[in-house]
């Protein structure tokens, strides 16, 4: 498949045919890394990274924890 670069701005813009944006599970927005390699460019997409909560806490320990911070007394209507 085929496309042309167009002048956009001060830039220049690829348009991504709907088939190749479809397999490569690109969508209007999606973030991407853009690259040269072997003097042809590559657009990848950016994968967004999926946290779990308990996965985060096995990294918690006695050396790195945070100690408590006191933001002093209620202002409002808080509850402690």
């Amino acid at each position: 498949m085929t496309t042309r670069v167009r002048k956009w701005g001060n830039s220049l813009a690829l348009r991504i045919p709907k088939a190749v944006a479809r397999d490569s599970r690109l969508e209007n927005g999606s973030v991407v890394n853009l690259a040269v390699r072997g003097g042809k460019v590559v657009v990848e997409p950016v994968q967004k990274t999926k946290y779990q909560l308990d996965e985060l806490l096995k990294g918690v320990s006695k050396k790195n924890i945070h100690a408590g911070v006191d933001t002093g007394p209620a202002v409002g209507r808080e509850v402690w």
